[in-house]
């Protein structure tokens, strides 16, 4: 296929379509969320032409305004996210993971992840909130790093061995003294993990912060996905051995969900 100039291209664009997607470019970039008035001093264009677009935008539920006035990205991007991060247009893989993310939730008391592995590299697609005390805080949308994190390493560990060296072979930063940034080790860990069938954050993204990961498989034999379940350091083995299992055991469910 011929390769498009973008100069040709520029002028076959509609403007308000690109100011949209400045607009959900400027959210991605700032967690906290944004105002109108950040949105108008970023995007430089009049306070009506932002206020048309986000509250076309929040209509399809492709940004949110929480209580304190901010917009942030809405959860309709995750969805689409699901189908283009998994190569899947068969199923929607949040639809089917969530009861199960947020039954376990609700049983363990901590925060569940849902993960899977794009062209930019770990997202979050979908989470729960846990209930008990000192419970983590886990919210869809995040990005994190490659190598570093149960769900992460879990996600690496499993792809075809072009792909794996490609991420493994790029700049490997530290975030604490767990972290591991030495490509021979990491490779080793990553054989390890799938010796094993699942994998474990010791303190590598954060100090205080452990996790257990398990890996959800489609109809097709392959992992698509991370189930994963943080929690702080200093947490008695018994109670890590009750998370590590009911990972494992959650992310079995919601493969033979997706295998249905």
């Amino acid at each position: 296929m011929a390769s498009i100039d973008p100069n040709t291209a520029s002028k076959h664009t509609i403007p308000v379509i690109d100011r949209m997607m400045e607009l959900l470019e400027a959210l991605e970039q700032r967690e906290a969320g944004m105002t109108i008035s950040d949105l108008i001093v970023v995007l430089n264009q009049p306070r009506t032409s932002v206020y048309r677009i986000l509250n076309t935008l929040q209509l399809h539920d492709m940004v949110r305004r929480d209580d304190s006035g901010a917009y942030h990205l809405g959860a309709r991007l995750l969805t689409l996210a699901s189908h283009v991060a998994t190569r899947a247009s068969d199923f929607d893989l949040v639809a089917v993971a969530q009861s199960h993310i947020d039954q376990l939730a609700a049983e363990l008391g901590d925060g569940v992840k849902l993960s899977v592995i794009d062209n930019e590299g770990i997202l979050v697609l979908a989470a729960a909130q846990g209930r008990r005390e000192y419970a983590l805080t886990v919210a869809p949308g995040q990005r994190m790093p490659i190598h570093a994190g149960a769900a992460s390493k879990l996600l690496l560990a499993y792809l075809d061995a072009k792909e794996q060296e490609y991420w493994i072979n790029r700049p490997l930063s530290a975030y604490t003294g767990k972290t591991i940034t030495d490509p021979k080790r990491l490779r080793t860990e990553l054989a390890r993990i799938r010796r094993l069938g699942w994998a474990q954050d010791k303190g590598e993204n954060a100090p205080s912060i452990h996790a257990f990961a398990a890996p959800v498989i489609n109809k097709d034999g392959k992992v698509i996905a991370a189930l994963s379940v943080p929690f702080l350091s200093g947490t008695e083995a018994a109670r890590m051995e009750t998370i590590r299992m009911a990972a494992i055991t959650t992310a079995a469910a919601i493969s033979t969900a997706l295998q249905a």
